[in-house]
């Protein structure tokens, strides 16, 4: 049966992707689709406001989806979410992909397009390597894992510090801030950036109770832990985390990271996932599981 590959109509689509990659769930150290809450996140983010989105293409057999292939948050970098049942339907989103998506190298001015392949996905890379992309070595996502059978430890936390949730205080200016330090920005925090963390608690599946703060002593904010939590799924989305420079190498950011993920386990949750391997998440228990690399080609 023809695959026909479409753009994105994102009142229509959105949920109908989310609901894709549930389906496309599958348990184990490697995940060949995004889970959903990366998804989410994506579009809940404000870097999405300087993107079209509506250059990402579906795949479709009788109006049911079998694959997506998308940017993030940059136009030029693109991902690919298949069902393993229609892999064949890859080089028709790649055809797609090649003609929408694309960006300017900063250095030199050359487009280029950028695909991330999941280390496993043999097929993917046999596609790209055939049609010129040449796997880049310094450029690569990874991905690691928590698992909690055996429960998640509470952290002590240093004199003068406690733990909250934003279920207790909902402070857009403290998380603007803890967020604009934590991420290593300069000066004070802009004041437009507030109505973006507005913006990102307004995603559907944006939990209050499970984003976790750590408090300092004058009230304000020190670090950050985002955790999405997917019923269906029994998982954990660890994003983002954050930690003021002036409040690192406390235990500040493995407390909220683990009392973030202990508040899933009562719901089901059975695994924590993150997009890192840094030594800070190794330090919490996690383990890598798998990575996708970066494929190039100049056009």
């Amino acid at each position: 049966m023809r695959v026909h590959v479409r753009p994105y109509i994102h009142d229509q689509d959105y949920d109908n992707v989310s609901d894709f990659l549930i389906e496309q769930y599958r348990p184990g150290d490697n995940l060949l689709l995004w889970i959903q809450p990366r998804w989410e996140y994506m579009h809940y983010h404000p870097l999405i406001k300087e993107t079209d989105i509506s250059k990402i293409g579906i795949a479709e057999v009788d109006g049911r989806i079998t694959g997506v292939v998308h940017h993030e948050h940059d136009e030029g970098v693109i991902y690919f979410q298949v069902n393993p049942d229609y892999d064949h339907h890859k080089a028709a989103l790649f055809d797609y992909a090649e003609a929408t998506f694309g960006s300017k190298e900063d250095d030199s001015g050359r487009e280029r397009l950028v695909v991330l392949i999941n280390e496993a996905d043999l097929s993917l890379e046999h596609l790209a390597a055939g049609r010129g992309y040449e796997k880049m070595g310094d450029y690569c996502e990874v991905t690691s894992r928590y698992t909690v059978n055996d429960g998640v430890p509470k952290v002590a936390l240093p004199e003068g510090f406690h733990l909250q949730s934003l279920a207790e205080e909902n402070d857009l200016r403290k998380i603007n801030q803890v967020l604009w330090r934590g991420f290593n920005h300069h000066g004070p925090p802009p004041e437009e950036g507030i109505e973006g963390r507005k913006e990102a608690q307004e995603a559907p599946n944006f939990r209050h109770d499970l984003t976790i703060v750590a408090v300092a002593q004058n009230d304000d904010y020190v670090s950050f832990c985002g955790i999405w939590y997917v019923p269906d799924n029994r998982l954990t989305y660890v994003e983002p985390v954050a930690t003021d420079p002036d409040f690192r190498r406390l235990g500040l950011g493995k407390a909220v990271v683990l009392e973030g993920i202990r508040c899933t386990v009562p719901l089901g949750s059975e695994v924590a996932w993150v997009g890192s391997d840094q030594a800070f998440y190794e330090a919490i228990g996690f383990t890598k599981s798998y990575q996708a690399d970066g494929w190039v080609k100049y056009r």
